[in-house]
């Protein structure tokens, strides 16, 4: 089994790399004041911000493997995986850490408008790439907002001034999201992101519990195509056929189930499977191994 750090509170990974505790809802790290510390493989329980200069080379995100641009931000949710496995070798880090609790946003208007952040997402697939200025404005923020946890005891009028640097710098983040989703829309095929999107609606919709998985003509009927013409399209765009980009897509939903503590027969059920032994020939045939081989079981 993977060696897998629980980060259920923003002050668990404060532990892990030596930073101050500060507050129990929020925690603000800065990389540059820490002694060097060990590689941590993260399943969060809290959402997260990343900010840093320059990234460990290799760095798993959800089901891929990320290579992060200079001066940028990652971003992490609850119920996701991320990080790079415990190797024994210490690392030395530039930039700054923001962590903040779920329970922080109950009954503000900002629970309801995290779903609207679409970075946060498993199938973001860059990290937000800073521009000069906003690197210094972000970081300025952080550094403020560390001075008012530090300075400050825990208050109904500090949670205030806390959430709104976070929607300050979710805001900011938002807006470095919507100007790499406008670059890459001149270049990417708008099948093929019409066909993710609503492939994440399926599920996000739990569909698959009452339909199975999505097959190749639902998906051409949804997107207005005969399922000859969609899987011509498809491929085209991928070099791929259609149904094994559903396949695809299934599978990395399965891995990251299968890696917050669902055992076999509940991720497939999760998937859509009927039966269990469906889902393990998929994985296998996908991933080289079976569901259990994949946990290090």
């Amino acid at each position: 089994m993977k060696k897998i750090l629980k980060v259920d509170s923003p002050n668990d990974y404060a532990a892990y790399v030596n930073a101050p505790a500060y507050h129990p809802l929020v925690s603000v790290i800065h990389y540059d004041e820490l002694p060097p510390f060990r590689h941590s493989l993260n399943n969060y329980g809290v959402y997260g911000l990343f900010i840093q200069q320059e990234f460990p080379k290799i760095l798993s995100y959800g089901m891929k493997m990320l290579q992060a641009s200079d001066a940028s931000i990652i971003a992490v949710a609850p119920g996701q995986i991320g990080g790079a496995e415990d190797n024994g070798q210490l690392l030395t880090l530039s930039g700054w850490v923001l962590l903040w609790s779920p329970e922080l946003l109950h009954n503000t208007d900002l629970e309801g408008k995290m779903k609207d952040y679409q970075y946060f997402s498993y199938f973001a697939t860059e990290t937000l790439r800073m521009e000069p200025g906003e690197w210094n404005f972000i970081t300025q923020l952080l550094s403020q907002l560390k001075h008012e946890i530090s300075s400050h005891d825990d208050s109904p009028a500090l949670r205030q001034v806390i959430l709104g640097y976070i929607r300050l710098v979710l805001e900011y983040c938002n807006r470095i999201y919507l100007r790499q989703v406008s670059r890459e829309d001149q270049g990417a095929p708008d099948i093929l992101k019409r066909f993710h999107a609503l492939l994440n609606q399926y599920f996000n919709e739990n569909r698959q519990l009452d339909l199975g998985l999505p097959t190749v003509s639902y998906c051409a009927s949804q997107l207005a195509y005969s399922p000859r013409y969609f899987g011509d399209l498809i491929r085209r765009a991928t070099g791929d056929t259609a149904i094994n980009y559903i396949h695809t897509y299934v599978v990395n939903l399965g891995k990251s189930l299968l890696m917050n503590g669902h055992n076999v027969n509940e991720t497939s059920r999760l998937l859509g499977f009927e039966f269990p032994h469906h889902f393990t020939r998929l994985f296998k045939k996908a991933v080289g191994v079976t569901p259990k081989e994949f946990l290090g079981k």
